[in-house]
């Protein structure tokens, strides 16, 4: 489907970082059929690329900024009003700036933080680029999860900085929550879960937890995950039931996590 619009308080956009942008966008083409924008410039040095689908933004492949500090992964943005007003929520509930506010001209503005159980996400102030402007599709992403440890001191902060309520929800057999924003209307009317879900959050104890994790959906679980295979990338986990889902759990040539479902017939039921 596409997407016109996002409210302050949704996830919006989600981007990765590589070290080899070019052999990022072989990957996401063979994997997604994804084809790219011409590369623009960065803050911080290095290119940018606008990844597409069916002419649709649908997601961005940066280089990895020099000085080795940050690792290839996927990040994912929430659309707010005011970016610093935005931030100074974040530090009051006790998470930390990472990247402060800058400019991204003419798409937007945007930081990078860390909630206090150490996951990170951006915020993104839209200029010319909304988001995504296709979602919930084969090949577009899906929906992003809060993995934690600790759901009791992840789950206030998100409420404390959007506004966000938990409803107890479990995936696989995993205790977790729902995240809903009061007042949103999102996603399909055939959807399994509330239109007003805007993310989810999972208790997680693996090496893998206290991060964002970005899913995209797929047309075939077991067909993608032979692709990856032979497009450089490794299969974290390989395809597994979690109902209303088939999925597994990929990583990109440079070792950036993410994972792809597949809707099960009538649920997994």
């Amino acid at each position: 489907m596409t997407a016109q619009a996002y409210p302050p308080g949704v996830p919006c956009w989600v981007e990765t970082i590589h070290p080899e942008p070019l052999r990022a966008l072989a990957f996401y083409h063979e994997l997604f059929g994804w084809d790219a924008s011409a590369p623009g410039p960065i803050p911080q040095g290095g290119e940018y690329y606008v990844a597409r689908l069916h002419g649709d933004d649908v997601a961005g492949i940066a280089t990895l900024p020099p000085g080795g500090v940050a690792e290839p992964a996927w990040t994912t943005y929430v659309r707010v009003e005011r970016l610093e007003d935005t931030v100074a929520r974040v530090v009051a509930a006790g998470g930390h700036v990472i990247v402060a506010p800058l400019d991204a001209p003419p798409a937007g503005r945007l930081a990078i933080v860390a909630a206090p159980t150490g996951a990170t996400f951006g915020l993104w102030e839209p200029g010319s680029r909304p988001g995504a402007q296709r979602i919930n599709e084969p090949s577009a992403w899906a929906m992003s999860s809060i993995r934690t440890r600790s759901l009791e001191a992840a789950l206030p902060f998100y409420s404390t900085v959007f506004g966000w309520d938990a409803q107890p929800f479990a995936l696989g057999g995993a205790p977790g929550a729902l995240l809903r924003l009061p007042g949103y209307v999102g996603g399909l009317a055939q959807q399994p879960v509330p239109r007003d879900v805007v993310a989810l959050a999972v208790a997680d104890d693996s090496l893998h937890a206290d991060n964002w994790s970005v899913d995209f959906w797929i047309d075939d679980v077991d067909a993608a995950v032979e692709r990856v295979a032979k497009s450089g990338g490794s299969v974290v986990k390989p395809p597994f039931a979690a109902p209303p889902l088939r999925r597994a759990v990929i990583a990109c040539p440079a070792g950036a996590i993410f994972t792809i479902s597949q809707p099960m017939p009538n649920g997994g039921l």
